[in-house]
């Protein structure tokens, strides 16, 4: 395990945090994935963290699988990008799949990292998610 990844599992265990399943991925970046969910508006968005041996730290969270279609293609752009005007620390993006995802890139050396700051930015994200998913849910259900 990278030295970011296992700092991060030492936090999550000294704070009692059960939420994530871990996934070590051979590659070249030495990479671990955490796994999980968000729960939000009684929807469990899948959550994934990254943690590597370069100096990214990427936190992804799929807001909502397929839903963009031809028909509100660009409303629900323009409300993404109202969006990422208003937010500094994530980004929404539409994939060529029409998911909704948010992610945040992290920066961060092996020496200087710190999972407080990745689990306030995980905690900005699903605050945000809680305030703003109904309202993104309309624009994206508009016939």
């Amino acid at each position: 395990m990278n030295i970011k990844a296992q700092k991060y599992s030492d936090f999550l265990k000294a704070n009692n945090i059960n939420a994530f399943e871990s996934q070590e991925v051979e590659n070249e970046m030495h990479a671990v994935l955490f796994r999980s969910f968000m729960e939000v508006s009684g929807q469990n968005l899948p959550t994934m963290l990254v943690l590597d041996d370069s100096i990214y730290i990427m936190l992804q969270v799929r807001v909502a699988a397929g839903v963009v279609k031809e028909a509100n293609r660009a409303a629900v752009v323009e409300h993404l990008n109202q969006l990422n005007e208003k937010y500094k620390v994530f980004k929404y993006y539409v994939n060529e799949t029409g998911d909704i995802v948010i992610e945040s890139c992290i920066p961060s050396t092996n020496d200087g990292f710190v999972p407080e700051m990745v689990n306030a930015v995980i905690e900005v994200i699903l605050k945000h998610l809680v305030e703003e998913y109904p309202q993104m849910m309309k624009i994206v259900w508009v016939d």
